[in-house]
């Protein structure tokens, strides 16, 4: 039988605005936690998928 083609991994959600929320200890540009952030580029692309999941789950910084 075929695999299926691999689905290509999602890029960084890094937005350059690199600033932890002391309160929500998530980055204020991308909203990851350092721990997201430090394991991005050894997780596999559905463990990527699965963080943006997270992410779109988050609500949207406070000004």
């Amino acid at each position: 039988m075929f695999d299926a083609p691999a689905m290509p991994s999602p890029p960084s959600p890094c937005t350059g605005v690199c600033r932890i929320d002391q309160a929500t200890g998530w980055c204020e540009g991308c909203r990851r936690t350092l721990t997201e952030i430090a394991d991005w580029p050894m997780l596999n692309g559905e463990e990527k998928r699965e963080v943006l999941v997270r992410l779109r789950q988050r609500p949207p910084p406070t000004p």
